[in-house]
């Protein structure tokens, strides 16, 4: 994949025509609030040290001891220095680490940082460890080669964050992922600046957290698959070190099956609960009539809520579509009763009296857009999926507001369109102190079909995208800047222990049975998963255990070849030139040539025979492309015909997954209705 990534941005590199931004930006994600430029370079060598002033928190130093590892790991330069501590002060130090105070893990903290980079000299200045700590990730992917060996360019960075809320939502409820999946998404996250890890910890699919009050949730719940409380606080020391903070969401009235298994008496609907084990929205839901109801959520939340010390606890609160309340003769006379018009006021009446349970433990309510209602206290915070109107629409209530709607990373959109999705765009209306009200956003990382195997690749690339969009300045908007810095970054995030690009292959050898999988690569490279929740529709195509190891499993949104053929495309329609041509050419070729090897796999391979559609359009659809880019006049209607034809079965899915170069096809097809009308005797 790494090559793969290399050889696009190799390919595609004529193409990059905004070099005024490129210069600005480097290969920084998220890109510095200000820089400035100097004359010279600090070249690294072996007697490269470390040494610390002033008051930082402890989490500098093992932050410090990364840096300097990652560092030494790329150069081999074999640094003197190994563990880092307060004992390391030497001003003769080559990078000087200067903290005021020590940083605390919670919503708006300073984390800004200057960097100063001379050819003798680095300093990095920060009024806290946390900034201190992002700026080392600067200085890591400032790093540069030439032949005369690794160096650092001269240059000043002033830096602080746009928002103070950069977080990533982990669903861990629909598919459990184990400690060290989570611990290496919090080092991306880390590398990122990104800074709050949202657990989404209960579903209808399970409960995922140990609960000694009341140890049948997780014992029946779970299928074995739960976090110990010891291992909770692992994770928050783990992100505590790294300047994340970590809010639990436990997800009610709706999403309530695995609640209900344990405790159907609580539940709005007299049956016997299981385990959910399909996707989408289920009916079962919390009795908010049954004083039982309040007195089991206080029992877990008194025990869970102290194990995260952050201020929020996410109560979910989502799609609940009420058919059980609907149904049930109790609810109903309680509604009537208590002048509840309907569900949404129910759901009210449920979320005040948890608002109270957690005002007891010291915790600030935070839930979905749904929470939103007048008796709300304006501390909660509300994260919006719904979009801007309902983002807007809170902030101008008065209550802080985050966004999600467009960072639903689950969706498998492009990193250009997370990159578009702006929290406070052009013309906004919204008054200064409106503003300060939008703190941030979070991607969105829902598991129905992820496994600890793939959930890398959903998350990593394109969540950087959306780190830059919550950090740097509104400004950098240029997408295609965006993926140049994008290959780069990504790639790095592999020395993290990240597998968004190893494991791709791991999929493909293994549904090859072990054979060569260059022709499959070849498929692969221009296939992405389907769009939104199409491949999985009504929820039912798959279960919570059925095999996620297939070949839409292996595929990735930004498909490498297929958006490098888009981006030459999109040049040449523009602006025709041979060079340009000569290199679409060659996609073509590779892409007419390898159905024949494809289809020798599947001889030892029978899972691949379903594929062989795939490949045939692949095909197809490269045969045409040469035709359009090579006829000399405007073709006759039987050949558009017959390209309409080839273009549109190019467009039928092949095993969850689609041939994302058709609309690159298609372009230049509709191309060639711009040509000079044929010569007599033409035969196109």
């Amino acid at each position: 994949m790494k090559k793969l990534f290399l050889a696009m941005i190799a390919l595609a590199s004529v193409i990059f025509s905004a070099q005024a931004q490129k210069a600005e930006t480097l290969n920084l994600m998220p890109v510095p609030k200000k820089m400035v430029p100097a004359t010279g370079r600090f070249d690294i060598a072996p007697d490269f040290t470390v040494a610390f002033t002033g008051n930082p928190d402890q989490r500098i130093y093992p932050n410090a001891t990364r840096f300097l590892r990652r560092l030494d790991g790329r150069s081999g330069m074999f640094f003197r220095q190994g563990f880092l501590d307060a004992g390391d002060n030497s001003p003769e130090a080559e990078l000087i680490i200067n903290v005021n105070r020590p940083g605390k893990v919670v919503l708006g903290e300073n984390e800004s940082y200057t960097l100063d980079i001379a050819s003798g000299k680095i300093r990095l200045d920060a009024e806290t460890d946390l900034g201190a700590m992002h700026g080392l990730e600067t200085l890591l992917q400032l790093l540069e080669t030439d032949d005369k060996g690794y160096f650092f360019p001269a240059m000043r960075i002033e830096d602080e964050p746009r928002f103070p809320w950069r977080g990533l939502m982990i669903d861990v409820a629909r598919h459990y992922q184990p400690l060290d999946v989570i611990k290496r998404n919090l080092d991306g996250m880390a590398a990122v600046k990104m800074n709050v890890m949202h657990w989404h910890l209960t579903d209808d699919q399970g409960f995922r957290v140990e609960t000694k009050s009341h140890p049948k949730l997780h014992l029946q719940a779970s299928d074995g698959m739960f976090y110990t409380q010891k291992e909770i606080k692992e994770v928050i020391e783990y992100a505590d070190e790294r300047g994340i903070r970590v809010v639990p969401e436990f997800d009610v009235p709706g999403h309530a099956t695995a609640w209900l298994i344990t405790y159907p008496e609580i539940g709005s609907n007299d049956t016997t609960y299981t385990i959910q084990r399909y996707a989408g929205i289920f009916d079962p839901t919390l009795d908010p009539t049954n004083e039982r109801t309040y007195e089991i959520l206080e029992e877990v939340f008194s025990e869970i809520a102290p194990l995260f010390p952050d201020a929020y606890f996410h109560i979910g609160g989502d799609e609940n579509e009420g058919k059980h309340w609907d149904a049930n003769e109790k609810i109903q006379a309680f509604m009537k009763s208590n002048n509840l018009k309907d569900n949404h006021a129910l759901q009210t009446h449920f979320n005040k009296r948890l608002l109270t349970i957690l005002e007891k433990l010291d915790k600030k309510m935070m839930g979905w857009d749904e929470i939103l209602q007048p008796a709300l206290p304006k501390t909660a915070v509300i994260q919006s999926w719904r979009g801007l109107e309902s983002l807007h629409n809170a902030a101008k209530g008065g209550y802080m507001t985050l966004l999600s709607n467009g960072f639903y990373i689950d969706v498998l959109k492009p990193a250009s369109h997370h990159y578009a999705t702006e929290p406070l765009p052009e013309g906004h209306g919204l008054t200064p102190e409106q503003t300060k009200n939008i703190v941030g956003g979070e991607a969105t990382m829902w598991s129905e079909l992820v496994t600890p195997t793939t959930i890398d690749s959903r998350i990593w690339p394109r969540t950087i995208a959306i780190a830059e969009r919550l950090w740097s300045p509104a400004k950098y908007k240029d997408a295609r800047d965006m993926y140049r810095r994008l290959e780069q970054v990504s790639f790095r995030l592999e020395e993290l222990g990240l597998t968004h690009i190893r494991n791709r292959q791991v999929i493909l050898r293994n549904i090859a049975n072990n054979q060569d999988i260059s022709a499959l690569e070849v498929l692969a490279n221009v296939s992405e998963p389907l769009k939104g929740y199409t491949r999985n529709k009504g929820g039912t195509e798959y279960e919570s255990y059925s095999p996620f190891t297939l070949f839409a499993d292996a595929c990735t949104v930004d498909a490498p070849d297929a958006l490098a053929f888009k981006m030459l495309t999109e040049d040449y329609i523009q602006s025709p030139n041979k060079e340009t041509k000569k290199q679409l050419l060659a996609y073509l070729s590779k892409w007419e040539n390898n159905h024949e090897n494809f289809v020798a796999l599947t001889a030892k391979a029978p899972y691949l025979k379903k594929l062989v559609p795939h490949s045939e359009n692949l095909r197809s659809l490269a045969q045409l492309g040469t035709e359009a880019l090579t006829i000399k006049a405007r073709p006759k209607k039987a050949w558009k015909k017959e390209a309409e034809k080839t273009l549109e079965k190019g467009k039928k899915p092949g095993e969850d997954t689609e041939l994302i170069i058709q609309q690159s096809i298609e372009k230049l097809v509709q191309r060639t209705s711009k040509l000079p009308k044929r010569l007599k005797g033409s035969s196109l």
